[in-house]
């Protein structure tokens, strides 16, 4: 299995865990939820892998640091 893939599954296994939790209620905006909880993490790591170079960082990422 690819990095892709693993990285695919696990996000996969976390959202049939949310919603096993969930109960049977009908869970809403689950899209801006996943966006808003993997942004914050993603950017934290990708920093810390690029040792505080934010440059660096953003071009890991794809992203213009302006």
């Amino acid at each position: 299995m690819n990095r892709a893939n693993e990285l695919h599954e696990a996000v996969k296994r976390s959202l049939e865990r949310y919603f096993k939790d969930m109960d049977g209620e009908t869970p809403t905006a689950i899209y801006d939820m996943v966006l808003k909880n993997i942004e914050r993490p993603m950017i934290e790591t990708v920093l810390g892998h690029a040792e505080g170079n934010q440059s660096l960082a953003a071009q890991m990422l794809g992203i213009n640091r302006n």
